[in-house]
């Protein structure tokens, strides 16, 4: 288990200035992210925020179903390898050491642009978690809760002076295998991110 060190409260950049200068970044410096950036960007999507266990992204009925990995290349302290984030910890578990990055840029449709973030952030889904409890509407509410941890990652990567996008075109099955996803989870997106070239 990796420790992530603990999130800034207070960046100083005003929720204002980061929603004004958010934008779709593709081009990234060869820069490796520090352990605190992407603790940062993982705690902004799915880090706890009260004793019960909530969330900083909201959650249908708090069923929580979103996973969240990192697929690292150039994080200082990370292997290159998979990665799962435990908000209760706010930490990392190894799953697989191998640098995943160009086979999941390979599996998204002419995307390799993105093998050369130094950080993939993977949000996926057990939509068993919240189906089980609302039923079909249950799918609708695990995409809206995957917009809101995917719009707070692209925010705070703002406030870090980092840059990111979303990528949700690719061959499904051809991401799942190239990141070693759980049988029972699908991946919804992945973001590169990066400092912006």
């Amino acid at each position: 288990m990796v420790r992530l060190p603990d999130p800034e409260g207070d960046g100083g950049v005003s929720l204002e200035k980061t929603l004004a200068g958010r934008r779709s970044v593709r081009s990234y410096k060869s820069d490796a992210l520090s352990l605190a950036q992407v603790g940062q960007l993982l705690w902004a999507a799915q880090g706890q925020t009260h004793p019960r266990g909530l969330r900083t992204a909201p959650s249908a009925g708090a069923t929580y179903p979103l996973g969240l990995y990192v697929a690292a290349g150039q994080v200082e302290g990370l292997a290159p390898g998979i990665y799962r984030y435990e908000s209760g910890d706010h930490a990392l578990i190894l799953l697989r050491k191998a640098d995943v990055r160009p086979d999941m840029a390979r599996a998204s449709y002419g995307q390799g642009w993105a093998a050369g973030a130094p950080a993939l952030l993977i949000i996926t889904a057990d939509f068993r978690r919240t189906a089980g409890r609302y039923g079909t509407r249950g799918e609708g509410y695990v995409a809206l809760e995957a917009g809101c941890a995917s719009q707070n990652i692209a925010l705070e990567a703002v406030a870090l002076g980092l840059g990111s996008v979303i990528i949700g075109a690719f061959d499904d099955a051809g991401v799942k295998a190239a990141a070693g996803l759980p049988e029972e989870e699908e991946p919804l997106l992945y973001m590169p991110v990066g400092v912006p070239d």
